[in-house]
């Protein structure tokens, strides 16, 4: 989608914040220097300004002029922060803070899909799950469909804050699965974890499918703090999903 002048002011602001190039709790440079950087009219960075002020970024006033609020007053289920960190890059810590949330939202989410989907919900999980496959088998875009799978268990569960929800993570969660297919055969292991989750959605059997999640989820954090442990480079969102070999 192509944003217009006000969208690319937030945004780089945005990531501009996220990255630390105002400093913890430090001060936005004065107005007349960001239009002056972003070649932009006060009214567009005013109205930047507002729009950070609304996701708890930063705060303004006559003493203390604009300045960024600590991270733990952000709001990290809008989806822009959301972007804004994962293209900016993700900490260990923001990492192993997803993984706590998918442990306590995803299993509970994944037991009401199992009562609650409908014919096209499964559709669309065979869908993806058979995306997954092939990449795995034949190579190709694991990440993606992955991404899909896991989006389609949040829609299955009927729960529209919980389908809100995925679509507020989607990019960290896509980073987060990057990472875990690092490990080498972890997107071979998993396959089959994922076809549990789904046939025992199909059978509607709610503890099965509960279950079933809560091993894969956890699976999937021993592969991360695996790369964690490897101090390797984590993965940032505008580079592609990287591709499968063929297994």
């Amino acid at each position: 989608m192509i944003k217009n002048v006000h969208g690319n002011t937030v945004d780089y602001l945005g990531e501009a914040i996220i990255a630390g190039r105002f400093g913890s709790d430090g001060a936005l440079p004065p107005e007349p220097l960001l239009c002056e950087e972003l070649g932009v009219s006060r009214t567009v960075v005013r109205e930047a300004v507002k729009a950070l002020v609304a996701k708890g970024m930063i705060q303004t006033g006559p003493k203390v002029g604009t300045r960024v609020l600590p991270n733990d007053q952000w709001n990290w289920f809008d989806p822009d922060v959301m972007a804004w960190q994962a293209h900016a890059g993700l900490t260990p810590e923001f990492v192993r803070d997803l993984q706590d949330l998918r442990l306590i939202v995803e299993p509970a989410a994944i037991r009401f899909a199992a009562q609650r989907a409908t014919a096209q919900d499964l559709d669309s999980l065979e869908a993806a799950f058979a995306g997954m496959r092939h990449a795995v088998y034949e190579g190709g875009d694991y990440v993606t469909h992955d991404l899909r799978f896991h989006q389609g268990l949040l829609r299955a569960s009927g729960n529209r804050m919980l389908v809100q929800m995925s679509k507020a993570l989607s990019a960290l969660l896509r980073t987060s699965f990057e990472i875990s297919t690092r490990r080498k055969d972890g997107p071979l292991i998993s396959l089959p974890m994922h076809r549990a989750v789904l046939d025992a959605i199909i059978s509607r059997d709610p503890d099965a499918a509960e279950a079933a999640a809560h091993r894969l989820i956890t699976s999937a954090g021993e592969d991360i703090e695996q790369v964690l442990a490897s101090r390797r480079r984590l993965p940032v969102l505008s580079q592609p999903a990287p591709r499968l070999r063929a297994a």
